[in-house]
């Protein structure tokens, strides 16, 4: 990724708000009847888009009337999945065109999110858009003025972990200062490629005019960072409260060489406010995972505080989240206590004895938090499970799946109006951290995040279309 010319923020704004004006949908409701499901549409059903159905045909928030992707095989797989008889398009103008769709869930690949999103805004409709929800520096400044242009509109980002209990709960331990003073944490999630290929990651026949394979060509894709990478720093962010001073690191490409242009291998460095860092792991031939015992593959986060550190990961379909806390042990012999016995003190090992590591103490879901007045048995049940859990007899659960929590409250942030947690300046700041993770690894830099403030497209910004009826549109955008 090469440096790109400078657009002004007037321009920008000039843009989106001359946009704005010709919006060709009337306002949004205001407010919805409390048991009265959200209309949406789907744009992208292919595998995440699928994935996502499955769980949104269990939620009854929502109520799926349309489905768009390219593929018709995908269609077909989506109308399946939701299990009822939405309406389906091959072109997605043609989908908001459908007057009766409240709400528009983007799924598709990564270099169409800020088209398709842009045009969904236009169209007076809230928007959940899976991360990253834009791809180019210049996509940074638009999509921010268009939506100040459309205020009652919601625009949620697709990233899960914001929503989980456990995340929560940790997030919780670091303000209370239960952890300490958290200044680092670890972040990995390696594959193995090699042994296991994983058929989202795997080139498929065509090559690069297959845009099955949009995932490994920087055309359409932010590569490693974007797909994995991005999770974990917004973590990270939201940890510690606040984005990155800068990013450094190495990236290549060493095994996967099939044609594919992105990297296999990326190892990161973030510097946060007040000397606080991440540092981050992505490989392609090795799915081992050093925490939790090695008892989990792939990928989760370390949160490492002066008085105790927490162990993290995220459930899948396979797996149940993880969350083990660990406290410091004490110290047995400290500067200020030798300088208080007027003893020499001597630099080294000797001066931060101490005993073991007290944990894991595995961090529970409120249904085993001890209520008032509650009986002598079922505290001792409680008391029972939390240690089965502490020796990994019972293994955590949370009381939900996050992706059904981040889609629920979706919609029900749709209906009374309020902030999302995953809100866009979330999902800007995520998109930010992919793209100059890129480029710090391209051009063998420190890249400093303000650097965003003067990058765009090479001419101008990108223009925010007047939308009409589809018969008269260009061809569609892809589906995911």
């Amino acid at each position: 990724m090469s440096q790109e010319n400078e657009i002004s923020r007037r321009d920008i704004l000039k843009t989106a708000g001359s946009a704005a004006a010709v919006s060709a949908f009337p306002a949004i409701r205001t407010a919805m009847a409390a048991d009265e499901p959200v209309r949406y549409g789907i744009i992208g059903s292919g595998s995440r888009g699928t994935y996502l159905l499955k769980h949104l045909k269990n939620i009854p928030g929502g109520r799926c009337v349309a489905i768009c992707d390219i593929q018709q095989q995908a269609i077909d797989h989506g109308v399946q999945t939701i299990g009822n008889q939405p309406k389906t398009y091959r072109d997605h103008r043609a989908l908001l065109d459908q007057k009766d769709i409240e709400a528009v869930l983007v799924v598709t690949p990564l270099f169409t999110h800020f088209p398709i999103t842009q045009d969904v805004l236009l169209s007076g409709r809230h928007v959940f858009c899976e991360k990253c929800l834009v791809f180019k520096p210049a996509e940074v400044h638009a999509l921010r003025a268009l939506a100040a242009e459309h205020p009652r509109q919601v625009l949620q980002t697709g990233l899960q972990r914001r929503y989980s209990y456990f995340y929560q709960i940790v997030r919780s331990m670091v303000d209370q200062g239960i952890l300490g003073d958290v200044r680092q944490m670890h972040a990995q999630w390696h594959r193995n490629m090699i042994n296991k290929p994983s058929s989202l990651w795997t080139m498929k026949p065509g090559g690069a005019s297959n845009i099955a394979n949009w995932r490994v060509f920087r055309s359409m894709s932010g590569g490693l960072p974007a797909e994995l990478t991005s999770h974990q720093v917004d973590v990270a962010d939201w940890m510690y409260g606040a984005g990155p001073e800068f990013v450094m690191g190495f990236g290549s490409l060493d095994v996967l060489k099939d044609g594919r242009d992105v990297y296999d291998n990326c190892q990161l460095i973030y510097r946060y406010p007040k000397g606080r860092q991440l540092t981050y792991s992505t490989v392609s031939t090795s799915q081992f995972l050093p925490y939790f015992n090695g008892g989990r593959p792939e990928m989760g986060e370390i949160v490492m505080g002066t008085d105790g550190t927490v162990e993290i990961t995220v459930g899948d379909d396979l797996h149940s989240c993880i969350a083990w806390w660990y406290r410091e042990p004490p110290k047995t012999k400290t500067v200020e206590s030798a300088q208080k016995k007027n003893e020499p003190f001597v630099a080294g090992a000797t001066m931060v004895a101490s005993g073991a590591a007290n944990g894991p103490i595995p961090i529970m879901t409120n249904d085993l938090d001890f209520q008032k007045g509650e009986s002598f048995l079922s505290r001792e049940a409680k008391f029972a499970r939390r240690w089965l859990t502490a020796k990994g007899v019972l293994v955590q659960e949370e009381a939900r799946n996050p992706v059904d929590v981040e889609l629920e409250s979706f919609f029900q942030v749709c209906r009374d109006g309020k902030r999302p947690k995953a809100n866009l300046e979330i999902g800007l700041a995520d998109s930010v951290a992919v793209m100059l993770s890129n480029l710090a690894m391209d051009e063998n830099r420190r890249v400093y995040f303000n650097e965003i403030e003067t990058m765009g497209m090479p001419d101008e910004a990108p223009k925010v279309p007047k939308i009409t009826s589809s018969a008269k549109q260009a061809p569609p955008h892809v589906g995911g």
